[in-house]
This record gives structure tokens, C-alpha cells and sequence, in this order.
């Protein structure tokens, strides 16, 4: 059978009752070589690499013991299937064991759609066993193209001829598409929001009712959804754990709302909920209102509880950067001008050029102080060190500005900072931050609600609003809580300052507990914000609980990376691939390297990590460990003392974890694991 150069399938890429090896990856390297030696792709190389990335993804094993591996490729010219039926079948993760029939679509890289719509008509094919049955009976590769052709190239029916067909509620019509934009962030947006997109696109792109377009709010900078898109959404989908930025761009959509783990869990059931609130004239819309990220409406739909949780992540994700690069600064001045640099920095930094490079005794305030550095060492570290001390200046008041916003939008930005300012002046620490952004959010928020006339609408957010509601911080701050909360802060302070022994440990336990509890979730923040925000003062204590933190957060990524090179069958297929590049986020101190893990398997995996991160917090604590740095794991080691008892710690509790997960899986093993388990018998035993 003869077919035009762009049908997407010919005789030539149909293989029938071949041995094309005992993995997914030699299956599609075969396939692949058959794409290219047809000329409808540059390079197999290329093109199976691109396949194989995305079959670590997610393994594409279907229920009738089929598999659809799929990608877009810059080798590939032309949207193309290859088919295969496999005399040897292989583990593709399917539900009902090994695939024995295999299809590879190959789409250019800026193909758009088309793979993804031959693969949902195809997904549509393959439950019906007519088609399953052609294709294990064909005898020639001509019955096979046919019978895909057939498949592959029908159009819908007419409405009135489907009506029959439509259960109850569809109004006897084909399915419309449905044009949803999305919005994911997470509090550092580093894992958990790139991850929530991923997901959703991934299920939007299965199917042929939606249009999906995501916007990522991450820590890397955001392009925003093209207005035209945001315009002709049918429903919005916000999946974030911190306030949406330039909400009001979606102002009257139909919105659904939750916090970004959701989206990671369940991207298919958000996608339906934003398909009927897109049809449901009484859906809950995104409020109008350019001057605030919240309203009234959704205080009820939410609850404040809710608001204010998400508005204090939301000042967290914005004082991560501050606490980030002013740490890793303080830290690189350490290094390159010395410890006892602290003592005079400022002077340093300030009376001398490099013109003018400091010798070894530095007139500091009128005293003459002998550094253990000199000349040039001596000046940059003390200007790097300075420029952290900054950007650290920051910390209190980006914690209670951005948690403003959150809570009233732009103008809550302004009485927000002031609030944070004033906190640090009295004493009150990042208690204080935490306390005046929240009560400049509320206050703000409800000024915003008062009913003016018209003259002083354009007024209100950028005057008003922060006038009265920085007044009403300052009072406050001064006249209320100000000293009672800088008494606690001083009490917290002394208390850390005087902890040694059992106590040290147990807030070790504490912490570590708290970092795998939820893996860059709100409990995992506030112990990281604890943490931080003492690393500021450079006292010896708050430096022992950043290392403690840093050290238990890097435990579950490495835990399970080890346990999946371990006890290999215990973990199916997609946790295997993640396994071999969690062990780098661990490093890296990416908690959320663990979520998918955590997400398939919560009762195994999270209580295995709890008890491996407590260990590891009480050894560090136990080692007096202490990091002048916030982040960076075992790549900032120059800013951890004593190294060696960093490394055991995270080294001992990363093998009470694996251990923990392996015995849990071993004994208690889940429906996934078992099946995972018994296809890798079958296959080895092949």
C-alpha cells in the first residue's frame, strides 16, 4: 500500500511480531529508528531521547495491554505513528501488564496540538476491543494503516446525530472547547509551581475539550498570559499556596481556587470543576477591583483563616530572595576576609577604597582592631559582607509588606513595609513583621471598602489607604504591641542563646519533624522562616538552627533516591526515574524534590522522612553545627562549621529514612508496588 507523503502512518513504519528489546527505552529507540529511516525525522538519536524524556515523566502504558509513548521533537519534519506488535512484551507501566502493542507519535517541535490529538483519538480507539482485535490479527501492515487511517482521520459527527450518544446533562451536544487559564505559585517557586503547571497541562493536552494556557508565578521570572487569552477565557484556575499577582486581570471569569499541591494531585478534576464553573451562570467569579488581590467574596468563599495563612506565604515567598542573597553574601564575605571581619565591617567597607586598601589594623570607631586579613581580601570581603547586611536589612520589612499585599493588594504594600521598619526598630524582630503585615492587610483591605464619594476614588490606593492605615500601624506598633512584642522576641532570643544540651536536641527533633512534615508546605515554611529570620542577628545559636534546618530538609530527596537504588522494585517505574535526579535536589537542599514521591504514596513516605529529619536536626544540634548561610546545601560547606558533623548528620538520618521508607514498602507494601513489582518479574524473568 502506497500512502502521500503526509498521511501519518505508511507500511513502512509499521513493525509486526518484532523483539525490540526488554525496556521502554529500547522500544522507542527502535521506533524511532524507523521514523528517521522512512525520512520523516533528522535525527533517531534525538528523537528517542526526546521520547524517552518524556516516558520518565509519566509512563504511557494504557489499559489492553498497549503503550503510547509520545513527544515533540525538533528532529522530527513531519507528524508521525509508528506502530509495533511485539513478539516479547515489555513494562510500560500499564495497568494490566506488559504492552504488546506499541505506538511512538512523533510531532514536530512546533507542531502544535497535533501528536496530542491523535494520541486522545487514539486513547478513544484502544478501550474498544474491535480495534485491539485488528491489530493483534492483522496479517500485513496494510490492514494496520487502515485500520489506524480509519481511526486517526474521523470527524465528529453532526450534533443530531450524537444526541443518542450524550448522557444526560451534556444537552445532546458534542463537547465544546473550553479556554482555561491557569495561575500556579508556591511560596518559593522553585518546585512546587513549575510542577502544578506540568501536571495540568499535561491533563488539558490528554484531551480535546480544552484549551489550557498556564502562567507560572515562580521565582524565575514570569511571563504573564497574553491579554487576548485572558479575555477570551471561558474559567481560570488559580492552584497557589501565596496571592496571585495583577489578579485583577481575571476580574468576572469564573475561577476555581486551591492550594498548589492540588493541582500536582488532582489536575484532571480541577479541569473539570473549571469546565462547569465555565457553564454555570452562578459560579463563583474572580472580583472585580484593580487596587485588591481580595474581596469580601472571598473571605466567605475561603475563609480568613484561609486568606491570612496564604497572605503570610505570600510574605515568606517574597523574603526568601532577600534572605537568599543577602545570606549567601554574608557568607562569601566571611570567606574571602575572615570571621573577625564582622567585627569591623562597616568601617571597612565605608573608609576605604581600592585606592585605599585597609593593612591588618583597621581604626574602627575610634579603637584600633587587628584583622587576621588584609589589603585587597580584607576590602571585598567587607564590601560583600556589607551588601548582605542590606539586603538582610530587608528581611523584616518584605516579610510584613508583601503579607499586606496579599491581603489588600497594592496599597496594603506601603503601611506593610512601614510596619516591618517599625518592628525592627523596636525590637520586635520578625514577630513583629509577621503581626504588622497581617493587621496592615486588614486594615487596608477594609479602608479600601469604605464607600467615598467619587472625587476621592482615584485617591484611595494611592494616598489614602497608605496614610491612614501606616498612621493607624504606627499607633499601634508604638502605643500597644510594640514593646510586648519585642519582650517576647528578647525572651526568644535568650532562650535560644541559652540552649544546650537535650534542650538543643529536642528543638532539633522539633525542626526536623517540621521540614519533611509537608516538604515545602506551610509547616515546612514556618520552620524556614524561624530559621532565617535568627540567622540575621549572627548569634551562635540561630546559626545551630539554620544548619539543623538546611541539613533535615535535604534528607527525604537523597532518602528516597537511595532507597529507590536499593530496593529497586519496590517503587514503580515513574519514582525509579525520579529517584535518579532526586538525589541533586537533595544536595541542592530542594525539599520538594520528595513530592512525588510523597504525593503517590503519603502514609509511607512522609512518616519514613519525619523520622529520618528528626535525626537528622538532633545530630546537628548535637554537633553544634551552625551555617551562616540560608541556602545552598552541601555547596556552601564553606559556611558550615563543623562540616564534618553537617555531612554525618544528613548522612545518618538520609539512611534512617531510606531504611524507614524500604521496611514500610517491604511490609506494608501498596496496590502500585505490588503491581510495579510483579511486572519487573516478569520482565527480568524474560
Amino acid at each position: 500500500m502506497t500512502s502521500p507523503n503526509n498521511q501519518i502512518i505508511t507500511t513502512d513504519l509499521v513493525l509486526l511480531d518484532v523483539d525490540l528489546g526488554a525496556t521502554p527505552s529500547d522500544v522507542i529507540t527502535q521506533l524511532a529508528t524507523t521514523v528517521a529511516a522512512s525520512g520523516r525525522a533528522t535525527d533517531a538519536a534525538q528523537l528517542a531521547a526526546d521520547a524517552i524524556a518524556r516516558e520518565a515523566k509519566a509512563p504511557t502504558g494504557v489499559p489492553g495491554k498497549v503503550a503510547i509513548p509520545h513527544c515533540r521533537s525538533a528532529a522530527v519534519s513531519v507528524p508521525t505513528l509508528a506502530f509495533a506488535r511485539l513478539a516479547q512484551p515489555v513494562n510500560f507501566g500499564g495497568p494490566d501488564g506488559d504492552a504488546e502493542l506499541v505506538f511512538l507519535i512523533a510531532a514536530p517541535e512546533g507542531g502544535g496540538k497535533e501528536h496530542l490529538k491523535i494520541l486522545s483519538k487514539l486513547a478513544r480507539a484502544l478501550v474498544r476491543g474491535d480495534f485491539l482485535e485488528r491489530l493483534r490479527t492483522a496479517t500485513s501492515a496494510d490492514e494496520i494503516v487502515a485500520d489506524v487511517i480509519e481511526i486517526t482521520s474521523a470527524e465528529k459527527k453532526p450534533a443530531a446525530a450524537t444526541a443518542a450518544a450524550v448522557p444526560a446533562g451534556g444537552a445532546g451536544v458534542d463537547k465544546q472547547v473550553t479556554r482555561i487559564v491557569a495561575i500556579t505559585a508556591c511560596p518559593t517557586g522553585i518546585a512546587h509551581t513549575y510542577m502544578a503547571a506540568d501536571a495540568l497541562a499535561q491533563a488539558a493536552d490528554a484531551r480535546d475539550d480544552v484549551e489550557l494556557v498556564v502562567e507560572t508565578q515562580g521565582s524565575s521570572s514570569t511571563k504573564s498570559i497574553d491579554s487576548s487569552l485572558v479575555n477570551a477565557a471561558d474559567a481560570v484556575i488559580f492552584a497557589t499556596d501565596v496571592g496571585v499577582r495583577d489578579r485583577e486581570r481575571f476580574a468576572g471569569k469564573p475561577v476555581i481556587e486551591s492550594g498548589v499541591k492540588r493541582a500536582i494531585n488532582e489536575p484532571t478534576v480541577m479541569i473539570d470543576e473549571a469546565i462547569a464553573a465555565a457553564h454555570n451562570p452562578n459560579a463563583r467569579k474572580v472580583p472585580a477591583g484593580a487596587a485588591s488581590s481580595a474581596t469580601q467574596e472571598e473571605g466567605q468563599q475561603l475563609g480568613w483563616a484561609r486568606r491570612i495563612q496564604q497572605a503570610v506565604m505570600t510574605g515568606v515567598s517574597y523574603m526568601i530572595p532577600f534572605v537568599a542573597a543577602g545570606g549567601l553574601l554574608l557568607a562569601l564575605g566571611f570567606l574571602i576576609g575572615g570571621y573577625d571581619m564582622a567585627n569591623g565591617w562597616q568601617a571597612i567597607a565605608t573608609n576605604h577604597s581600592l585606592g585605599n586598601l585597609p593593612g591588618h589594623t583597621v581604626d574602627v570607631d575610634g579603637v584600633a582592631m587587628t584583622f587576621d586579613r588584609s589589603g585587597l581580601a580584607l576590602y571585598l570581603g567587607a564590601v560583600l559582607f556589607a551588601t548582605g547586611q542590606m539586603a538582610m536589612g530587608f528581611i523584616v520589612a518584605a516579610l510584613s509588606g508583601y503579607t499586606a499585599y496579599s491581603l489588600a493588594g497594592r496599597p496594603g504594600i506601603a503601611p506593610g513595609f512601614v510596619g516591618g521598619a517599625i518592628s525592627v526598630l523596636i525590637g520586635a524582630g520578625f514577630l513583629g513583621g509577621l503581626v504588622t503585615g497581617i493587621l496592615a492587610g486588614l486594615i487596608a483591605y477594609w479602608i479600601g471598602n469604605w464607600k467615598v464619594p467619587r472625587i476621592l476614588n482615584s485617591l484611595m490606593p494611592v494616598v489614602i489607604i497608605p496614610l491612614l492605615t501606616s498612621l493607624a500601624i504606627g499607633l499601634i506598633m508604638f502605643l500597644l504591641l510594640g514593646r510586648p512584642l519585642a519582650a517576647a522576641m528578647t525572651g526568644m532570643t535568650n532562650w535560644l542563646g541559652t540552649m544546650s544540651g537535650s534542650s538543643a536536641i529536642l528543638l532539633g527533633v522539633i525542626l526536623g519533624l517540621m521540614m519533611c512534615f509537608d516538604l515545602g508546605g506551610p509547616v515546612n515554611k514556618a520552620a524556614y522562616l524561624f530559621a532565617t529570620a535568627g540567622l540575621s542577628t549572627g548569634d551562635e545559636a540561630s546559626m545551630q538552627i539554620m544548619a539543623a534546618v538546611m541539613a533535615a530538609g535535604m534528607v527525604p530527596p537523597i532518602a528516597l533516591s537511595l532507597a529507590t537504588l536499593v530496593r529497586k522494585h519496590l517503587f514503580t517505574p515513574a519514582e525509579q526515574e525520579n529517584g535518579k535526579s532526586a538525589w541533586l535536589l537533595g544536595l541542592s537542599f530542594i525539599s520538594e524534590g520528595a513530592i512525588p514521591f510523597a504525593a503517590a504514596d503519603p502514609l509511607r513516605v512522609i512518616p519514613a522522612m519525619m523520622v529520618g529529619g528528626a535525626t537528622t536536626g538532633a545530630l546537628s544540634m548535637a554537633f553544634e553545627v551552625g551555617s551562616r548561610a540560608p541556602h545552598g546545601g552541601v555547596f556552601v560547606l564553606f559556611a558550615i562549621d563543623p562540616w564534618w558533623g553537617f555531612l554525618l548528620s544528613i548522612a545518618a538520618g538520609t539512611i534512617v529514612s531510606a531504611v524507614a521508607v524500604i521496611a514500610l514498602k517491604q511490609f506494608w507494601p501498596n496496590k502500585a508496588a505490588e503491581e510495579a513489582a510483579a511486572r519487573g518479574s516478569v520482565v527480568a524473568a524474560a
